[in-house]
């Protein structure tokens, strides 16, 4: 074995370690999830550690936003358990699970659009968790667009500008714990950059994302650990430095 084999061996072993070491933000243990009579989620079972970037792959309908949306509690029957910083959320109803340090950032955006930007800034609540919201004077550091664009109308702005809103009004309530829904959908190379800035400054102040992307080449330099779904199930699960080792794995799964 040469010695640039035994570094990378080390290298992987000591980044495990470290992974074991941090404490969690999200454990989703056995969880099942209807919509009425269909069966949407099949025993899923994932774990996100504080601080960590986490990216949900798989084709459209495999079940990357319905994870999402039944860890808020926006989804019919579902059983197992979802823990957030140790709390049991199962039972409790969205706007609780929320104030457990939660933003949720759905595919749809959902900015107010007869408001303006910083109308949209201002509104959000601060969350009982214990951290503060993110300034205005922030927000505008880290989204300059939003900066340019504080006195217009939702519907005034572009589609990445509502995307960076989206993420933007989240930031406000004091949320730790970022679920991401395809932030980077139909958006031109330019904003999708400049959302991949975002989320490593994110990454370096100590979030948690996990993120919904149907565009692999985005979310692969990002994430520090990969979850693949199919069919409601978690078929794959592995960390970033074990991307190349998995590339023929995905390109079947994914289409890559």
């Amino acid at each position: 074995m040469n010695t640039i084999n035994r570094r990378e061996i080390a290298l992987d072993a000591s980044a495990s370690a470290n992974r074991a070491r941090q404490p969690l933000a999200l454990e989703i243990a056995g969880l099942n999830t209807w919509y009425g009579e269909s069966h949407v989620l099949h025993d899923v079972n994932l774990q996100v550690k504080q601080g960590e970037v986490v990216s949900l792959l798989g084709r459209n309908g495999a079940g990357r936003t319905t994870t999402l949306r039944a860890i808020m509690g926006l989804t019919g029957q579902r059983i197992g358990s979802i823990k957030v910083n140790g709390v049991d959320v199962m039972s409790l109803p969205t706007h609780r699970i929320a104030h457990q340090g939660i933003g949720y950032c759905p595919e749809e955006r959902g900015i107010f659009a007869s408001l303006s930007t910083e109308e949209n800034l201002r509104l959000p609540p601060k969350l009982s968790t214990g951290h503060a919201g993110m300034s205005l004077e922030a927000i505008y550091e880290m989204f300059p667009n939003l900066l340019e664009r504080r006195h217009s109308q939702g519907t005034r702005l572009s589609g990445g500008e509502q995307q960076m809103l989206a993420i933007a009004r989240i930031l406000r309530t004091g949320a730790r714990l970022l679920l991401l829904d395809e932030i980077s959908e139909g958006l031109a190379p330019v904003i999708v950059q400049a959302l991949a800035r975002m989320i490593l400054s994110l990454k370096a102040m100590g979030y948690t994302i996990v993120m919904v992307e149907q565009n692999f080449r985005f979310a692969a330099p990002l994430a520090d650990h990969f979850y693949v779904m199919e069919h409601g199930q978690i078929v794959e699960s592995f960390a970033a430095h074990e991307l190349d080792a998995k590339a023929t794995a995905l390109a079947e799964l994914l289409g890559v």
